[in-house]
Formats: structure tokens, C-alpha cells, sequence
């Protein structure tokens, strides 16, 4: 990650070197900009504020979890690649858990702010679902964003608190919550599917019946009558 040295990877980068040492509340714009050896001017070009830097960082860790991202294999099952994909997210992340740590600090306590990072956040689920190959067409792929963007949150406070070598609890958690998540939603679009194959043989019959009757009733089809 930040391999590009662009203006806004600098900034990324800078606020999260600052994170690793001081409060989230405590770094003040203009010391990412000094950090990241910009002018305040410039900053102000790319954000619009701190949390819009960590937007910017969520889209970074997306992009480096899909450039990581192997093609789907014949055996593998979705299940499967979306532990791959978002185990690859947590690893990225790694260098920066100090960091990411104090602003999780930060952001609990202020639930208006963290709010804001709502939208990025299910952008995130959505494009890792994506890279696993999981449905996202229709209903299914709303609940399954929704669900994922709970799963990981769950998985990502445990990340935070995970000090073995190969994250084992971290894999432990993920596993046990994509394993519940994939029960609960394959219930739920199980009733869907119920639900609407009951409307479906409630509604459009009754209105093919009524159509029928009006195509087939007297004088349906029959030439007019010839004039004296």
C-alpha cells in the first residue's frame, strides 16, 4: 500500500504514522499536512475533512485486497473466498493496527462521526463480496453487504485485541461468523423464495382468468356484423 507517492497516499499515510503515537482527536490537519510534507491548501484539495482521510484509506485497503485476489478456483466455494478476501484485508491492515486501534478508540465514543464512515464502509463489503464471487443481484445481495458489514465489525474489534503470529483468532472468529451468517441468510432467502411463489400463485392467475373471460365472452373476436 501507498506505493504510488501521490498527495493524498502521503496524507493517508501521514495521518496514520500520527495515529500510531497520539489520539485521533489530538492530530490536527495541519499536522497531516506537515507529516505528509504538503501545504494546508493542498490538503484541502483532497479532503474535505479527517474522516474523509479515512475514506480514503478504506478505498486504499480495497484496492490492495483486490489486486491480491486470485481468480476463483473450480473447488473453492464462495464461503471459502470471502474468508481468503477479507483475511487478505485484516493482514493489509496489520502495519497499521496501533494506529487503527486509537482511532477505533476515538470513533466509539462518537457515533455521529463514525456514522460518516457508514457508506464507505458497506462500499467495502460490497467490492470484497464482489471479489469473492458472491451473488449481489436482487434483495440477496443487500443482506448479504448488510450482513457482511456486521460480521466484519464483530471480526475487526477481535483483530484489534489478536496478538498471535498467524491472527489465529482472528481466522477462528471470521470462520465462526461467516458460518452463522451463511445459515442465516440461506433461511431468509428460503422465505423470500416462499413468499413470493405464494404471491405469484395468488395474483397472476386471478388477473389471467379475468383476462381470459374478457378475450373468450360473446362477441370476443367476431367479425362485425354486415351493415343492411
Amino acid at each position: 500500500m501507498f506505493d504510488d507517492f501521490s498527495k493524498r497516499s502521503k496524507a493517508v499515510k501521514a495521518a496514520l504514522d500520527l495515529a500510531k503515537e497520539r489520539g485521533w482527536s489530538d492530530i490536527a490537519l495541519s499536522d497531516i499536512a506537515r507529516e505528509a510534507g504538503l501545504s494546508l491548501a493542498e490538503l484541502r484539495r483532497e479532503f474535505a475533512c479527517k474522516t474523509d482521510i479515512l475514506r480514503a484509506f478504506q478505498a486504499e485497503l480495497d484496492e490492495a485486497v483486490l489486486a491480491k485476489t486470485r481468480a476463483a478456483g473450480e473447488t473453492s466455494t464462495p464461503r471459502d473466498r470471502l474468508f481468503d478476501v477479507v483475511m487478505s484485508r485484516f493482514e493489509a491492515m496489520q502495519p497499521y493496527k496501533p494506529a487503527l486501534k486509537r482511532i477505533a478508540t476515538h470513533l466509539c465514543c462518537r457515533p455521529g462521526e463514525a456514522a460518516v464512515l457508514l457508506g464507505s464502509s458497506l462500499q467495502s463489503q460490497y467490492w470484497m463480496l464482489e471479489a469473492a464471487g458472491a451473488k449481489l443481484d436482487g434483495p440477496g445481495g443487500s443482506l448479504r453487504v448488510g450482513g457482511l458489514a456486521a460480521i466484519y465489525g464483530r471480526v475487526f474489534c477481535v483483530w484489534l485485541d489478536d496478538d498471535t503470529p498467524s491472527l489465529d483468532k482472528t481466522m477462528a472468529a471470521l470462520d465462526q461468523r461467516l458460518g452463522k451468517g451463511e445459515r442465516m441468510l440461506s433461511g431468509m432467502e428460503t422465505a423470500c423464495a416462499d413468499l413470493c411463489r405464494f404471491a405469484c400463485g395468488l395474483m397472476p392467475r386471478g388477473w389471467k382468468r379475468e383476462t381470459a373471460k374478457e378475450e373468450t365472452g360473446p362477441g370476443a373476436g367476431s367479425a362485425p356484423a354486415p351493415s343492411a
